[in-house]
């Protein structure tokens, strides 16, 4: 027996070896749900959460993230074990004043909360589009501001797409397209994101689908949307739009040699939080735990007359828009070690350590 004890001992620093995440550093794209901060670096734009109570839960400050600690991006950087990555705009203030003399090791958040994949999203709150991300990242790589070797074994997080369908339905603009012409034209930049990135070395791809879109707190904002449940016809243009990336993502491999690129099933993950509520702990999965009005929705958290729940850990929604830190720390140990309903053909933790069976 104590041979035994002593052969599981000398060989458990080998298979923990192997089963080390490999990545040495992370690149972020996309809105809301991955934004650090980057939105408080630009004047124009009015998309901000850097004021209280955001934060509050986690950093005990505001850090311009739209929720009341870490997002999605923050945990799978951690379940890594890398630093958080910081965003671009406060990266390039610090290299233009002398602060810091190059960009960090461990990745760069380039998202920006409000922006969609379609390049006019919202365009009139100053927002970055997906396509400036893009080219501020190609920017950085050839003008040998980051390391290039690196990137093929760096981790590319990308999720957009939740803005251009909510402001869809804005009763503030009359759509040009038919929602089939609208989700292909949100497609079109999918694979032109996946062709951009990987003409400059991205080779383990996480794609995140979108959630249900049409059960937000903001819906309450939409004269035509249901309040006593999910819109409809929101999230089933999400569901198709969501069909169809992963579509996209299962031939990435194929397309592009070399390559592996994986889908996040938030879209299940977050209903399976509204179907099962107290199998998750929550109390509440409509409200916001943090805004004003009808579903909490009606105003955004921090904003004048906001009111705020005790515990947020017990409410799906953060604010109008936002999940809370723990939703989104559930959210994030399903896509990193979760199952093929959750993320597939494999899981993040797999896209990290190299572990990876089809």
């Amino acid at each position: 027996m104590d041979l035994l004890i002593f052969l599981l001992l000398l060989a458990s620093p080998v298979a923990l070896a192997k089963s080390s995440p490999t990545v040495p550093a992370i690149f972020t794209f996309g809105d809301s749900i991955f934004d650090a901060g980057n939105n408080h670096y630009k004047k124009n734009c009015t998309a901000q959460a850097d004021f209280p109570p955001y934060g509050s839960s986690f950093f005990h400050r505001p850090t311009g993230r739209f929720t009341n600690g870490r997002t999605v991006a923050d945990f799978i950087s951690q379940f890594v074990g890398l630093p958080l990555q910081k965003p671009f705009l406060e990266l390039k203030i610090q290299i233009l004043n002398g602060t810091l003399k190059r960009f960090p090791s461990n990745g760069i958040n380039f998202a920006s909360a409000g922006s969609g994949l379609l390049f006019d999203t919202n365009k009139e709150m100053g927002v970055t589009p997906i396509q400036t991300q893009l080219q501020q990242f190609q920017t950085l790589v050839e003008q040998n501001q980051i390391e290039k070797t690196p990137i093929q074994e760096s981790l590319f997080l990308l999720e957009s797409g939740s803005n251009d369908i909510f402001n869809y339905f804005s009763p503030f603009q009359t759509p040009t397209l038919s929602p089939d012409a609208y989700v292909n034209a949100m497609l079109d930049q999918v694979n032109k994101t996946i062709e951009q990135i990987y003409k400059l070395g991205a080779r383990r791809i996480a794609f995140f689908s979108l959630g249900p879109v049409g059960c937000v707190p903001a819906r309450a904002l939409l004269p035509n949307a249901p309040t006593g449940k999910c819109f409809g016809k929101m999230n089933a243009m999400a569901k198709k739009y969501n069909t169809r990336l992963e579509d996209i993502v299962n031939i990435v491999p194929t397309k592009y040699p070399g390559a592996i690129a994986v889908f996040g099933a938030v879209y299940g993950i977050t209903n399976r939080f509204q179907t099962f509520p107290a199998r998750y702990g929550f109390s509440d999965v409509s409200n916001a735990c943090c805004g004003y009005g009808t579903l909490g929705g009606l105003m955004q958290c921090g904003r004048e007359g906001y009111k705020i729940c005790n515990n947020p850990n017990k409410f799906l929604f953060w604010d109008f828009y936002h999940p809370t830190e723990r939703t989104y720390h559930l959210m994030s140990k399903a896509l990193w070690n979760g199952n093929k309903n959750e993320i597939r053909p494999f899981s993040l933790m797999a896209l990290a350590t190299n572990n990876i069976t089809f």
